[in-house]
């Protein structure tokens, strides 16, 4: 038997997971691109290293975010 409070229960907390992972992707790309312009004030010959890290490390934060919103989304399903 399903209890119509846990369904709600369960709608909400996906709903808030998704949102956190979005926000929380949201910080860590917003760190890393502090970090980069930093890092490229300090040695601007460096640019183009630190560019392709930034691009790369920002990518593995999104895809991991993406995959934490689809579970939280799956959970509001």
């Amino acid at each position: 038997m399903v209890l119509l409070s846990d369904v709600a229960n369960s709608n909400a907390g996906g709903a808030i997971g998704a949102g956190l992972a979005a926000i929380g992707a949201g910080i860590g790309v917003g760190q890393i691109g502090k970090g980069a312009v930093e890092a490229i004030a300090r040695q601007p010959e460096a640019l183009n290293d630190i560019r392709a890290n930034m691009i790369l490390t920002a990518a593995l934060v999104e895809g991991a975010a993406l995959f934490a919103i689809i579970v939280g989304l799956l959970a509001v399903l």
